[in-house]
């Protein structure tokens, strides 16, 4: 059996809850039952995009950590090194329309399963046969040694021949913004893409304009920086390079929750389609790609209430980003 792997991502998931017919909690008689959390959320966006995938991660010997296990493998995503956690909980959070804008999040993780990740923990086997890693800056803000965990993973899967995608996916309900900015300036030499939004830049290094965050990022390790713009699209830093890529248009915005992960796994998607990414003939050619499909992916995933639901297929990207006719009955 084949069990070579495209990318490998470690991170919490969570059980989503969601008022059924949108608007708030307090009111809602009915939620929804999803499954939440940015890597998974790219493990589901690679999958289905026709990538590899294994998802590292503990969750607790539970109905919620069951379930997301299920929802996962279903999507075609390798689950087989998640360790089930007989004292911790899986995590849940809960997500609602409350004001004009990104949706209110309400975190119910403080001592779940995940949060518990140790160096001790890492193993080689999770490296094995996989060409990539991708991180996030909400695994180190979880626990006591999460920090210390990331750091020893991104370093051992770089050991292990592996290429390592860092997005800083900032939450700053889980931690203080001064730590924060320090454990996040010091992953991205860790990295060899690097993929912050403008708000995220900003709160790293200040107001700068974005070819100043550009050249700023890359001089801390990088070889490819990819910022995200919202509305104005995304622009790629390769050495002394500069790629602009314009947004896929959306006539409305549902749910903006999950839309950064999309774009990830769509940059991510298209990079990898080359034997050696970070050759720098190879990334002339392979990042301005990669930014267009992200920016459709990123776009797409805004359409739907979930975090990951609406994530596309490679045949659908193809024809959005061809703008061809879609046959549909």
């Amino acid at each position: 059996m084949d069990k070579r792997v495209d990318v490998v991502t470690i991170g919490e998931s969570m059980v989503l809850f969601q008022p059924y017919t949108g608007g708030t909690i307090k009111y809602a008689p009915l939620l929804t039952k999803s499954v939440g959390g940015a890597e998974s959320n790219l493990a589901f966006g690679l999958s289905r995009l026709g990538r590899k995938v294994r998802w590292i991660s503990r969750v607790g010997k539970d109905p919620f950590g069951e379930f997301i296990l299920s929802t996962l493998a279903g999507e075609g995503v390798e689950v087989d090194h998640v360790e089930k956690d007989h004292a911790h909980p899986t995590a849940l959070y809960f997500k609602e329309a409350k004001i004009p804008g990104d949706p209110m999040v309400h975190y119910y993780r403080k001592q779940s399963a995940a949060s518990q990740l140790a160096p001790e923990h890492i193993k080689p086997a999770w490296f094995e046969q996989a060409r990539h890693l991708h991180v996030t800056g909400i695994t180190p803000a979880l626990g006591d040694h999460t920090v210390a965990f990331l750091k020893d993973a991104m370093n051992q899967a770089r050991e292990q021949g592996l290429t390592v995608s860092f997005d800083p996916n900032l939450r700053r309900k889980l931690w203080d913004d001064e730590t924060a900015r320090a454990v996040l300036l010091e992953l991205i030499p860790l990295c060899d893409v690097f993929l912050p939004g403008l708000e995220e830049a900003h709160f790293l290094l200040g107001e700068k304009s974005p070819a100043a965050y550009g050249e700023a990022f890359l001089n801390m390790g990088p070889s490819v920086v990819a910022l995200k713009l919202g509305e104005e699209g995304s622009i790629g830093f390769v050495g002394t390079h500069v790629f602009e890529a314009p947004a896929y248009q959306v006539e409305q915005v549902v749910d903006t929750v999950g839309a950064g992960d999309a774009y990830a796994a769509g940059f991510l998607d298209e990079w990898l389609a080359t034997e050696h990414p970070l050759r720098e003939e190879t990334l002339i050619d392979s990042v301005p790609r990669a930014l267009r499909q992200a920016n459709v992916t990123g776009a797409i995933a805004t359409q739907f209430p979930g975090d990951w639901e609406g994530a596309s297929t490679k045949e659908e990207v193809r024809q959005l980003m061809n703008k061809n006719q879609v046959v549909t009955r």
